[in-house]
Order: structure tokens, then C-alpha cells, then sequence
């Protein structure tokens, strides 16, 4: 049986998914970007600090980080120097659209599917409907007001969010005064106070960072009422209570490009010197193992995408030239996503899951220096009871305490009688590269500046790295095998598609088409809550 949904609701920009299903379990999955934007295109040509106006209109919900990722490209093409108060205030403002993204999506994308009536039988039921009911809920409703407030503090030293502008080759456009830092951490303040700790945590955020494996992490659900009764307590009682603990488990491979440069370690942006200056560190876990992460391993495949040709190129030398989706299917391509493969030593070009899960999986890795995250949590949740729906939402809510730590540390450490830019020379030719780690994963600019112009420019999203199509190898992506093992029980309302598809934020609207395994006969096709 094959299973249409067309499309998935709650993810942002078309997706449409169709799985097979052979006794009410996924047994192969397709992923189709439907949307063609071209934004590589749109840049060809123009003034290299056009990415800093373009990118970050890419996206409405992350759209600050598209502007850090694309700083730094500019950045490390120019040889420009930023002062450290620059990097803080890039840090700041990235960490705090995070920050409010990581609420909206559990109670506004995710949580809403666990008031599905396929749990009505569940002891649970009626408390999941009352905290994530849409609208009504009472978690709901506070933690999806509340979650503005993070980016209240963006908007101090953005002048605006969404859609800002305000870092510049060289550091920030802004001077903030000693009102502007007391303001922020006012407002950080009552967010950890009436949200962080009150509702989502029932406790300190300190407490939560002590938990270093995932028997830690029951044992504090169970510690005393306020965890127990928390919102996050909840989620981890009823994702358990659902089985969302036992499929889309994927690949088990990830990749971080790493974020947050320390201020001082990054005051001269290097392709070469990033990794060393990361606060979250980037890297590769795969096959069990750790390796470093280099760009130059990165390959974006376009053999199954609706672009001429087949095979993969490194994103300096990257080729955005669309065909008609009708052309594109008689030759197997299906999706307008391309597919980033990374080269794995010993392993070959191989598909690597983003996000949150994969950033926490990397936080575990040995040797960390002293100003970089180390946290071996989510390394022993995943050799422990393995990647699942429930562990890849769980690693982003994780991110809330430690995120809400590293913004206060920075606004405290801001010297206002420093500067916070420094002018650069604006060289004619050069290639650079800027990443960073937005909410939904790994997140990537290339440039080429030829004559003063963009001679080429590719940016590499999350979505891209989980959402893409079979690579030349008919290797599926990351979402693709996630897919695979999802039990469905009613293929009118295929929820468990939803959760694992949610579970990644992917940055698509979603469509879903179901398909006998048996007899190849269609059975539906339709939105899965298409609220």
C-alpha cells in the first residue's frame, strides 16, 4: 500500500512524502520538495553584500541565522578583523532567535499531535489535551506567548526581527548602551522565570544541565512533583506512554557544522581557524565513530533533483540550472531539493541528519577545549535507546538551558566602551564560507567573489541535509529512512508520519501519498493535520 500525504501540515514551505506500506509498517518513503526558489540564482551577479539583504528573507522563523552563516562568509572572503564585543552581539542575537524558535515549535508544530484521538485509549489522553490542545491549551497559550520575548532582545541590537540586516562584514551595525544590556537581561530574565523554569522544567535549569544519561533523565522526571508535573516531564511520561520512543530512528549518522564563535578566538574569520574557535563544536558521528568536520567533504548531489545532470559538486563550485519538473520525472528525479552527501573517511558520501539531536550527539565528543560545550547526554541517549521521535525532540529542548546560559554569559562579558566593528577591505576576488547551527541544523553559505560581483553562491539549508532525495547511489535521505519502520495505524489519519517528519522541523509544508506494498494500488492521498 502506498500512502500519499498532500500536504503534511505544521512544517513550513510544500512537502509532499509517499511511503509504502507492507502490514501497516513504512517499508520504503519518498520525500518531494515542491517548491522552487533559486535563490543561488538571484544572487549571481550582484554586490557580495547582497546575501546579507537576500538570505536571510530565505526563511521567516530563522532568518537571523541565515544572516550569521552569511556574515561569515563575507567575513572569511574579505580577511576582515571583528572586534570580540561583534562576535558577542552576532552570538546574542542568533542564540535568542533560537531561543524563541524552540517553544513555538513544540506547542505550535509538534505537541498539537499528541491530542491526535488515535491516544484517546491512553491514560494520559485527557491531561495531553488539556496542556497542548491548540489555541486552548494552557501550555499552549503561555509557552507560545512567552516565546516572544527572546526575540524582543534580538530586536534591541537588530533594530528588527524578522528579517534584519544588522551584521556587517566587520561586526555589527550598532552601539548599545548600558539601558540596551540592562533591558535584555531583564528580559531574558523573566522568560527563564515565567516559562524556563516554571512551566517547562518545573525546577532550575541547573538541575536539568546535571543530567549526563538517560537513565539521569528519568530519574529527574520522577525527583519530585514539579519535574514530574512539568511540561517537560509530561512529554517525556506520555511520548513514552505512545511508543515515540520506538521508530524514525534514521540513519544513527550526524553531522554538525558547529556554532557560536568565542570573541576572542575568532577575531580574524578563517575557513581554516573555525573549527578551533567554535563554542558548539562541529564534527561527524558516524558508523560509531567521531571524525572532524571539513567543508571540503561536503558534495551537494542533484542525480534525483529537478536540476540538469547528475552526480554531486562541492558548493564552491555549485550549479543551480532547474529543468521542468516533467522532464526531471522521466528521468527518476522527484524532488526540487538537492542532496548534501558529506565524505565520510572509510565510509564514502553518505547521508548525515541535522539538528538538534545531531548537534548534541557532537557535544559528546571527547577533547573539548576549554571554552568549547561539552555534554555526553544525548551520546548515551542515542547508545542507549537509540535516535527516535521522542530523543530528536527531546535534544532540542535541551538546547533551551544551555542556550539560555551562553546569552546571559555574553551579554555580561560586553564591554560598551569597546568597539563593536571594525571597517574592512573589500577585496575584489575571494572565496569564503560561513555556517552556523540554526535551530532546525546545520546551515551553510559558499562564495565566490570574482571582479567585485558574487560569481557564485550556494546555500546549503537543513532541510536540504535531511529532506533531500536518493543520492547517484539510490542511497535514501535521512528523512526517507526515518520513514522506514513507522508503524501507521489508520492511513486515513497517518499521525506517526507526522511525528516523525515533525520531529526533524523540516522547513516544508508536507503531503503525503500511501501505497499497498502488495498490490501497488494507491489508498489515499492527503494533509496530515493540516492545521
Amino acid at each position: 500500500m502506498d500512502l500519499n500525504v498532500s500536504p503534511l501540515g505544521r512544517v513550513e514551505g510544500d512537502l509532499d512524502v509517499r511511503v509504502t506500506l507492507t502490514d501497516g509498517v513504512v517499508t520504503d518513503a519518498w520525500t518531494t520538495a515542491g517548491m522552487f526558489r533559486g535563490f543561488e540564482m538571484i544572487l549571481k551577479g550582484k554586490d557580495p553584500q547582497a546575501g546579507l539583504i537576500v538570505t536571510p528573507r530565505i526563511c521567516g522563523i530563522c532568518g537571523g541565522s541565515h544572516l550569521y552563516k552569511a556574515v561569515y562568509a563575507l567575513d572569511t572572503a574579505w580577511k576582515t578583523h571583528v572586534p570580540p564585543n561583534g562576535t558577542r552581539i552576532r552570538n546574542i542575537a542568533q542564540i535568542c532567535e533560537t531561543l524563541q524558535s524552540i517553544p513555538r515549535y513544540f506547542y505550535a508544530i509538534f505537541a498539537i499531535d499528541l491530542t491526535n484521538k488515535r491516544y484517546a485509549k491512553t491514560p494520559s489522553y485527557a491531561e495531553a489535551v488539556r496542556r497542548f490542545a491548540p489555541f486552548v491549551g494552557t501550555a499552549y497559550e503561555k509557552g507560545v506567548t512567552l516565546s516572544n520575548k527572546p526575540v524582543e532582545v534580538y530586536a534591541i541590537f537588530g533594530g528588527q526581527w524578522p528579517h534584519s540586516s544588522f551584521m556587517i562584514p566587520g561586526g555589527v551595525m550598532c552601539a548599545p548602551t548600558l539601558s540596551d544590556v540592562t533591558r535584555s537581561i531583564s528580559i531574558l530574565e523573566y522568560w527563564k522565570n515565567e516559562w524556563l523554569e516554571k512551566e517547562w522544567l518545573g525546577g532550575s535549569l541547573e538541575r536539568w544541565k546535571e543530567n549526563k544519561t538517560w537513565e539521569d533523565v528519568l530519574a529527574w522526571v520522577d525527583e519530585n512533583e514539579g519535574h514530574y508535573n512539568s511540561d517537560c516531564g509530561f512529554f517525556i511520561r506520555y511520548a513514552l506512554e505512545v511508543g515515540l520512543d520506538k521508530y524514525g530512528q534514521g540513519h544513527g549518522n550526524f553531522l554538525s557544522t558547529g556554532t557560536f564563535l568565542d570573541p576572542e578566538l575568532y577575531q580574524n574569520p578563517t575557513i581554516e581557524g573555525r573549527n578551533a574557535a567554535l563554542k558548539s563544536r562541529s564534527g561527524i558521528y558516524a558508523g560509531g565513530s567521531f571524525h572532524e568536520f571539513d567543508q571540503a567533504r561536503v558534495r551537494e548531489d542533484h542525480t534525483h533533483s529537478f536540476y540538469k545532470g547528475t552526480g554531486g559538486h562541492h558548493p564552491f563550485d555549485g550549479v543551480t540550472d532547474p529543468i521542468d519538473p516533467a522532464q526531471g520525472k522521466a528521468q527518476d528525479k522527484y524532488s526540487w531539493a538537492k542532496s548534501p552527501r558529506y565524505d565520510v573517511p572509510g565510509h564514502g558520501h553518505v547521508p548525515l541528519e541535522v539538528g538538534p539531536l545531531a548537534r548534541q550527539v557532537i557535544a559528546g565528543q571527547p577533547d573539548a577545549a576549554p571554552h568549547q560545550d561539552y555534554d555526553p547526554l544525548f551520546l548515551n541517549v542515542i547508545n542507549s535507546v537509540g535516535p527516535s521521535v521522542l530523543t530528536r525532540v527531546l535534544a532540542r529542548t535541551h538546547e533551551l538551558a544551555k542556550y539560555y546560559t551562553m546569552a546571559r554569559t555574553w551579554l555580561d562579558e560586553l564591554d560598551l566602551h569597546d568597539k563593536f566593528y571594525a571597517k574592512p577591505v573589500e577585496h575584489e576576488s575571494g572565496t569564503g564560507f560561513g555556517s552556523t547551527e540554526a535551530a532546525r541544523g546545520a546551515l551553510s553559505d559558499w562564495i565566490r567573489i570574482e571582479n567585485g560581483k558574487i560569481e557564485n553562491y550556494q546555500v546549503v539549508t537543513p532541510t536540504a541535509w535531511n529532506v533531500g532525495p536518493r543520492d547517484a547511489n539510490a542511497v535514501v535521505g535521512p528523512i526517507e529512512k526515518a520513514f522506514i519502520g513507522t508503524p501507521v495505524e489508520n492511513t486515513v489519519d497517518p499521525v506517526e508520519l507526522g511525528h516523525v517528519a515533525r520531529s526533524f522541523d523540516s522547513c516544508l509544508v508536507c503531503t503525503v501519498h500511501a501505497y499497498d506494498g502488495k498490490t501497488g494500488k494507491q489508498l489515499s492521498k492527503f494533509t496530515v493535520g493540516g492545521m
